[in-house]
């Protein structure tokens, strides 16, 4: 029997969803209504899991959109991200706890259905240093994994210095929910090997996918611990591989360059190192913009972060999954554009065809 996996979609908070690459769709645009019914699609669709990303000049807020979400879901996870420059640890505990009462239990009844993503951002308006900034990062994340686990926390660091109890409010399973977290320098790597549950991965060859994960678990074991991995990716799945690298040509077919070029600079995170080894892999793909057999790189000239999708009829993408699960990903990640659309194609065609369930942490 295949190992199961967490299959995740992907709702487009950040104003990252298009019929036409670079080219703005107002019906498509960030808005309560539409990012809910992304939600809703993938939650109708028997997704596993959904990420609400968060970019803080981008869309809409995610914690607030996430504690208005969760009353609607009855089923699916949520993976929340936060921007740890934008927060204060006890704080974002108690918001964390809150929002997972509000989520509701799993189907057994033993724990929520919340999960974070951790992302090691600025605070707005501030730039800092990648090794002071992941240092932030990864104390913020022992305090709060401290305080969601019920216990007293007394830290003294570079960045906090505190001594207080946790917040009344309480998960539901008493216990911090799993942090997924992602990022290729080797600061980042340490980062995850040290704090993380979860380590996301971007798009890459199936070659470099494999000795990350070697790199990793071998990180993780040198701290005593153990690393379960996912991948992030977009996806587009046709009844026929033709039609789906057609799809794919269509999505660029309105993009300029300097479109491109300007949608990329605009994030916050637009010079880290993983999306600079997303720019390697367009500059090393062929004509059309494979790097590997169904793997395009076209869709990283128009995005920054996770720039690649899988791309073939539903038993090639199912193949291509399942490579991955054989090198060690455990959850996937997925997206496609527009995000409801294709989140319908993949729960119909692929979906079916894979032995998925959440990830048990």
């Amino acid at each position: 029997m295949t190992q199961q996996c967490e299959v995740a979609w992907f709702s487009a908070l950040c104003d990252d969803d298009y019929e036409f690459l670079g080219v703005p769709d107002p019906m498509l645009q960030s808005s309560w209504e539409h990012c809910r019914n992304i939600v809703l699609t993938a939650e109708k669709g028997g997704f596993d899991n959904i990420l609400l990303p968060s970019g803080y000049q981008l869309g809409v807020d995610t914690t607030v959109f996430a504690a208005a979400i969760a009353t609607m879901v009855t089923r699916m996870k949520l993976l929340m991200a936060v921007r740890i420059g934008e927060d204060w640890p006890p704080q974002l505990a108690r918001r964390i706890a809150t929002l997972d009462r509000i989520l509701g239990p799993n189907a057994a009844g033993t724990g929520g259905r919340l999960n974070v993503n951790i992302i090691s951002s600025d605070i707005p308006g501030e730039t800092m240093e990648g090794g002071p900034r992941y240092q932030r990062t990864v104390e913020a994340m022992k305090i709060l994994k401290t305080m969601l686990n019920g216990e007293h926390v007394s830290f003294k660091g570079d960045f906090y210095n505190l001594d207080l109890d946790p917040p009344r409010m309480t998960t539901i399973s008493g216990k911090c929910p799993p942090f997924y977290f992602g990022g290729l320098s080797p600061v980042a790597r340490e980062v995850a090997a040290e704090a993380a549950d979860v380590y996301l991965m971007w798009p890459d060859t199936m070659d470099k996918v494999k000795e990350v994960v070697t790199d990793m678990k071998a990180r993780a074991a040198a701290k005593g611990r153990t690393l379960k991995f996912g991948y992030r990716a977009h996806v587009i799945v046709r009844e026929t591989e033709e039609e789906a690298r057609l799809y794919a040509r269509r999505l660029l077919s309105k993009l300029d360059a300097q479109t491109g070029d300007a949608i990329r600079n605009k994030s916050l995170d637009a010079a880290n190192f993983g999306v600079q080894r997303q720019a390697e892999l367009r500059s090393t793909a062929d004509d059309e913009g494979y790097v590997e057999d169904n793997l395009w790189t076209g869709i990283g000239r128009a995005r920054s972060g996770c720039g690649a999708a899988i791309v073939g009829d539903p038993d090639q993408v199912l193949a291509k999954l399942r490579a991955y699960q054989e090198v060690g990903m455990e959850a996937f990640i997925l997206s496609g554009y527009p995000h409801a659309a294709e989140c319908d194609l993949f729960a119909r065609h692929v979906l079916p065809k894979l032995e998925h369930g959440p990830l048990e942490l």
